[in-house]
């Protein structure tokens, strides 16, 4: 073989190596929000990113009591994905518009993964859908010092089994609503 063959066919071999893997980690690319299938809404740009839990004083659960008043829908994901489904931003506005008349409260976003994939990327995309849906919360008015973040990865499922039924409920973003 050539020398400029050689070189060609290695070329191609690095590309398509360092082209990346599957899994986003990031969560900017493919199966993220506003990733263009149509199947969700694009919440994933806001001027504030990363978890405000840094950011705060301390966690609203050590500074603020509970409220049992109150109970919201979790908010489901489809397999490996950031995306809110159309369907599920409805459960969003309702937190927002409880925020909106409760001026008193604030909220820890909790996101949750299926078992599949390993504990670290479970944690990345768990906080990544919570930080999807502290963005569209605060497109919709509520201010982001109101708002936290946790990831509980895989660690607190919803439902015990290894069948999508399980899986799909355990892909989720909760609501934990506190007073002040």
């Amino acid at each position: 073989m050539k020398f400029s063959t050689i070189m060609v066919v290695f070329a191609l071999a690095f590309a398509f190596a360092s082209a990346g893997c599957r899994y986003d980690k990031a969560g900017k690319g493919a199966g993220s929000a506003g990733a263009g299938e149509g199947e969700g809404m694009d919440i994933s740009s806001s001027s504030q990113e990363g978890s405000l839990s840094d950011m705060s004083e301390g966690k609203f659960e050590n500074l603020y009591t509970r409220c049992t008043d109150v109970n919201f829908e979790p908010v489901y994901f489809g397999f490996d994905s950031t995306v809110v489904p159309q369907g599920e931003l409805g459960k969003i506005d309702a937190v927002a518009q409880h925020l909106t008349e409760k001026t008193d409260r604030v909220v820890v976003v909790e996101g949750h993964c299926d078992d599949r994939g390993s504990n670290e990327y479970n944690m990345s995309l768990g906080e990544n859908r919570a930080i999807i849906i502290r963005n569209y919360l605060v497109q919709n008015g509520i201010s982001a010092d109101r708002i936290q973040t946790r990831s509980y990865g895989e660690e607190k499922p919803a439902a015990v089994g290894s069948d999508e039924s399980a899986w799909s409920r355990n892909r989720r973003g909760e609501f934990a609503i506190f007073q002040k």
